[in-house]
């Protein structure tokens, strides 16, 4: 009987240099935008993502007024605040977000249908 004296390869992980850095969620800041399918025909938009020292009331403000909707801002746990619209108006937040200058048009992720 002939011994074998190769190594053994450990397991390898194909996601080891991905969980290395900042587990990628966090690294690029996105904003996402996204739909909430509600009762019926009605929606909600969500806002989350923006950075910390905007003004989220201020922002809330001038999307009410610009969209002629109704809108919270809502305290999460785990996102932090996050702005809330009536109907879907996830076009339109997204081109006043970059138009306002808060966020780059690469950082907006839209989700929803």
């Amino acid at each position: 009987m002939s011994e074998f004296n190769g190594q053994i390869p450990s397991a390898f992980d194909p996601f080891a240099d991905a969980n290395a850095e900042d587990s990628g969620a966090g690294s690029k800041e996105y904003v996402h935008v996204r739909i909430q399918q509600r009762n019926g025909r009605k929606s909600l938009t969500t806002v989350q993502g923006l950075k910390k020292e905007f003004s989220y009331n201020k922002i809330l403000k001038d999307l009410k007024k610009e969209f002629c909707c109704n809108g919270t801002v809502v305290q999460d746990p785990e996102l932090g605040q996050v702005i809330q619209l009536q109907g879907d108006q996830r076009k339109n937040v997204s081109t006043f977000l970059v138009q306002a200058g808060i966020v780059k048009k690469e950082n907006i992720k839209i989700h929803g249908f």
